[in-house]
């Protein structure tokens, strides 16, 4: 009894030591990712402050460095500068409203409440945005609830636009690598699309209908990751576009954009594929010949994804080119083997998994930026029975 006790135990302090573990590592990663807007937030609110209180001359102005606080925020890159903007503008109206309505009513508890009404109102018939109407719903009712600025009615709008534009030159001019964000989610992307094809690879080797079933949920969480790469893209083309310190990464970024819409439809393949391949060997015992084939041509093109992750993932033009072309030749080897017969498979259920691996194959060489016509001319033709 005292061992099992003590076993459990030590069970438990295991699977404590093993979280902790990985929320720490998760903390780690999410803060060295986020030093470069920490510091440039801090250098907008310092600098805002400044310039408001040494060149404008007011006392205390907070309402600079909140505006370039606020309006910088930590914000995926997919709508930096569309939300740096609407937060500037919403963070602004907020105030002016906050100044103009207790210069006409006063201070007090219950204009609080009609001035917040009304910034909140205001801010809807202006913008849908739920960003938009908090900053301007919460600075309009700071104005009223804090002390009156001994600068001027209008002073504390002025520090808000001061810090607004603070904000504005630093995103525009100083951003952050356009590459990065997009990079990052594009690795552990390629790494669950990877591990989703091996699955598929021993689930055929095992005759494992469960492990294909795993490799299903397994895809159909990459989604996500899918969507979150789009969403930094977005952002990075905005950067791309308008800051004259990374327009030289232009082309890059398209390239990265043009291979992700068809690396996203390739992931939409798999899981049609795996789901496909679980209702196979649950039902129908494919032939020695067709599980070795149909399983090294699945680990070849876990391995081809690999290579093209690499590829996606490297910022120097040259060794990009070369992990394409070696992504290309894996590929090419694959998509030679992809023809039922010739992978000794005599089922229409093997045919049908072929069949589903070949537009997979060809979507991964566009990728890669092989046009479609190409790709599919490499694709063996289908014998008639």
């Amino acid at each position: 009894m005292a061992s099992s006790e003590a076993a459990s135990a030590r069970s438990r302090l295991g699977r404590a030591t093993a979280h902790v573990t990985h929320r720490s590592r998760t903390g780690w990663a999410r803060m060295t990712s986020g030093v470069f807007q920490a510091v440039q937030m801090t250098v907008a609110a310092v600098g805002a402050y400044i310039i408001a209180e040494r060149v404008l001359g007011h006392h205390g102005p907070i309402f600079a460095a909140t505006a370039a606080l606020v309006s910088l925020g930590y914000a995926k890159g997919g709508l930096r500068y569309r939300r740096v903007l609407e937060v500037s503008i919403g963070c602004t109206l907020g105030i002016v409203m906050g100044d103009l309505l207790i210069h006409v009513l006063g201070p007090g508890e219950w204009q609080a409440a009609v001035v917040l009404l009304v910034s909140l109102l205001l801010a809807r018939f202006l913008d849908n945005g739920a960003i938009f109407t908090t900053q301007m719903g919460l600075q309009s009712v700071l104005v009223v609830l804090l002390p009156p600025s001994q600068d001027g009615v209008f002073a504390r709008s002025l520090d808000a636009v001061v810090g607004c534009l603070c904000a504005l030159l630093l995103a525009y001019v100083v951003p952050q690598d356009p590459r990065r964000e997009p990079r990052q989610d594009l690795s552990a992307l390629i790494s669950e699309f990877t591990r989703m094809l091996s699955d598929c690879s021993r689930a055929v080797a095992d005759t494992d209908s469960r492990l294909a079933w795993h490799a299903l949920v397994r895809g159909r969480q990459t989604q996500p990751l899918v969507d979150s790469v789009r969403t930094g893209l977005t952002g990075s083309k905005e950067i791309v576009h308008a800051s004259p310190l990374y327009r030289r990464h232009r082309r890059e970024i398209e390239d990265l954009a043009e291979s992700i819409r068809y690396l996203d439809l390739a992931v939409r393949n798999s899981r049609v594929f795996a789901r496909r391949l679980a209702s196979v060997l649950n039902r129908v015992t494919l032939a020695d010949d067709a599980v070795t084939s149909l399983s090294e041509a699945l680990a070849d093109l876990s391995d081809a994804v690999l290579s093209l992750g690499h590829a996606l993932g490297e910022g120097h033009a040259q060794s990009r080119e070369s992990y394409l072309r070696q992504t290309r030749n894996e590929l090419f080897s694959v998509a030679a083997r992809l023809e039922p017969g010739a992978m000794g498979i005599r089922t229409m259920e093997g045919e049908a998994l072929v069949l589903l691996l070949r537009p997979m194959v060809v979507d991964l060489l566009e990728a890669t930026g092989v046009s479609h016509e190409a790709a599919a001319r490499h694709l063996p033709a289908l014998e008639r029975r």
